[in-house]
């Protein structure tokens, strides 16, 4: 390829374009960022790329644009680069719920236009260009979207493109998607920022100074509950109803704990726990994790 345009360059838009540089896969890499703080950060760092603030001049020329913004800014830019995408053009995104996206999209992209939706399965709590990394993508699943009107010759190019900054590729359609990732990874960050606000809460009620003292579990789950706020609400509202489903199921389970716990229930709340450990063994066996204490922290 030879123009590559990044649309957002936080954690994963910097990495992008590390990663890009890294294995050359493009002659030039161009990115527009509406963050002041991040563009100066950019300039800081020397990052390998071009900084563009209007979109007229540079769209038309580039082969390939990947969207690493919120999800919420995804209609205003559609609707400013319209005019200026042509046919042939590859469009991307990295966002991590694809169904109600995709309905913005059969809306207000032009319709000979095709957008073929990526989510690369890797990130941190920490979010800004200081913190990418070329090898963040490295060995990480990336889920490419197929739906019936996908465009085929861009799902082969983009899957090239995921494999050479590292990625492993599965395929499958956004109904999917959504529901798997409301449980393996929206539902955990929900319960991460509700059990973090219940600690603050509980600290404020009792006047207790119980944060200093912050068990294993509290800490792991912190660390999950700082991630962006913005980006995780985009998440919740555009992956809504899998998400309430799963909420509802996870109060079911909590409730079933609760009664194991007021009755003692000794044979049900080990057989829940037993069974539950295996999880762990398997996300290990499936190498999504090392085997190491403290989940391999030094």
């Amino acid at each position: 390829m030879k123009n590559i345009l990044i649309i957002g360059c936080g954690l994963i838009g910097s990495s992008l374009l590390r990663a890009i540089e890294k294995k050359k896969i493009s002659k030039n890499v161009f990115v527009y960022e509406k963050s002041k703080k991040n563009i100066l950060k950019i300039k800081k760092l020397k990052l390998p790329c071009v900084i563009i603030s209007d979109f007229k001049n540079i769209v038309p020329k580039v082969d390939m644009i990947i969207f690493c913004t919120p999800m919420s800014e995804y209609e205003k830019i559609i609707l400013r680069i319209n005019k200026y995408l042509k046919p042939n053009i590859i469009i991307t995104d990295v966002g991590s719920s694809k169904e109600s996206s995709l309905k913005l999209l059969k809306e207000k992209l032009k319709k000979d236009i095709s957008w073929t939706s990526s989510h690369p399965i890797t990130g941190s709590e920490v979010s800004g260009p200081e913190f990418g990394d070329s090898n963040l993508f490295y060995k990480k699943w990336c889920i490419l979207i197929k739906e019936k009107n996908s465009n085929k010759k861009h799902l082969i190019i983009l899957s090239k493109f995921w494999k050479k900054i590292g990625s492993k590729i599965v395929i499958m359609n956004s109904k999917k998607h959504d529901s798997i990732f409301s449980i393996t990874s929206h539902l955990p960050h929900l319960i991460a920022y509700n059990l973090v606000k219940t600690a603050t809460d509980f600290e404020k009620k009792k006047k207790y100074a119980l944060i200093k003292f912050s068990a294993g579990g509290l800490r792991d789950f912190s660390r999950i509950a700082a991630s962006n706020e913005i980006m995780w609400r985009d998440i919740f509202f555009n992956n809504q109803s899998n998400i309430i489903k799963v909420i509802d199921l996870f109060i079911q389970n909590l409730k079933a704990f609760k009664k194991d716990i007021e009755y003692k229930n000794n044979k049900s709340i080990i057989r829940k726990l037993v069974e539950t450990k295996k999880v762990r063994k398997k996300i290990i066996k499936l190498k999504q994790d090392i085997n190491k204490p403290d989940f391999g922290r030094n």
